[in-house]
């Protein structure tokens, strides 16, 4: 058995060398017959690469013949198995729009849409592909509702929207890690923004009761040292997102802490309210001496003319 393995080993080396001179070949060949049949071969055994080389060669000439239709179809998925899912995706979508009465034109717009599914980054990075992915599930959903590939379909978008949702919830606290700066800013009009868009695009979310909290809290944060003219308002709207915290979560471990901001909170808008009135009442008596003193230059000024 041992002195076997020499000729065993020069045997598989010439079967190698067979096999890439056949394909060296092929390659070189102006046989597009011979060129369909390999690359089909190739492609039923799994040797994706060769066969996308071959399928590149004869794809051109054969267009538009009865064999072009399974030809265009492996090559979108030799992409697809070799994990090239932006090229497969696009494949796949050419095969749909040429052939859409196809048999196969059904499971070619779905493998696009999951090309561009499985292409779609994580939760932390741009998501601008994966809305592409969500739109493209959708076009597939539509035209097939029917399909057994449907409640995969709606699984993916499942997936995708939860990614959103994470990324979202990303920027809304990197907006709250702003607000503790050295220089919040508009930042707290930002993050109030933020937070309230979240709820609204993501009414079900988990991280609502927690942004509801940081709602409460930056917009006193806000309030706090906002101008004068500006500060009743934005008190006033506090204690407003305070009081929707404890309706909306009654029972939350935040219930305490909303509180004791909401108590903290309306105090501020009580001395608010009599610096106000004080300001006013000393505005109304400048008023009323800046009048007084019109009306005795204007006496003074009737006097002198009278004279003259």
């Amino acid at each position: 058995m041992i002195k076997s393995t020499p000729y065993v080993l020069v045997l598989l080396l010439a079967l190698l060398l067979s096999g890439c001179g056949e394909f060296y070949k092929l390659e070189k060949s102006t046989n597009w017959d011979e060129l369909y049949e390999a690359a089909n071969r190739y492609y039923d055994q799994g040797d994706y690469n060769k066969s996308i080389i071959l399928y590149d060669r004869v794809l051109p000439v054969i267009k538009g013949s009865g064999k072009a239709e399974l030809a265009e179809f492996n090559y979108a998925y030799a992409h697809f198995r070799t994990k090239r899912y932006i090229e497969s995706a696009g494949y796949f979508k050419t095969f749909f729009d040429t052939y859409n009465r196809s048999p196969m034109a059904e499971e070619a717009l779905f493998m696009h849409a999951y090309s561009l599914y499985l292409d779609s980054p994580d939760y932390n990075l741009d998501q601008r592909s994966s809305r592409e992915a969500v739109n493209s599930i959708q076009l597939f959903m539509n035209r097939y509702p029917e399909s057994d590939s449907y409640e995969r379909a709606i699984s993916m978008i499942d997936d995708l929207q939860k990614r959103f949702e994470e990324k979202a919830f990303e920027e809304s606290k990197m907006y709250y890690r702003l607000t503790e700066g050295l220089f919040p800013g508009e930042f707290y009009r930002a993050c109030i923004i933020n937070f309230q868009n979240f709820a609204k695009s993501y009414p079900d979310s988990d991280y609502n009761e927690e942004l509801a909290f940081k709602l409460v809290e930056v917009s006193a944060a806000y309030a706090e040292r906002s101008i004068f003219d500006k500060k009743e308002e934005r008190l006033k709207q506090s204690i407003e997102f305070a009081q929707d915290f404890s309706q909306k979560y009654p029972e939350s471990n935040f219930v305490k802490k909303v509180e004791n901001i909401k108590s903290k909170t309306t105090t501020e808008l009580e001395s608010h309210y009599r610096l106000k009135e004080q300001y006013e009442a000393r505005s109304a008596e400048a008023r009323k001496l800046r009048e007084e003193e019109e009306r005795n230059q204007a006496a003074t000024e009737a006097l002198r003319n009278t004279e003259n």
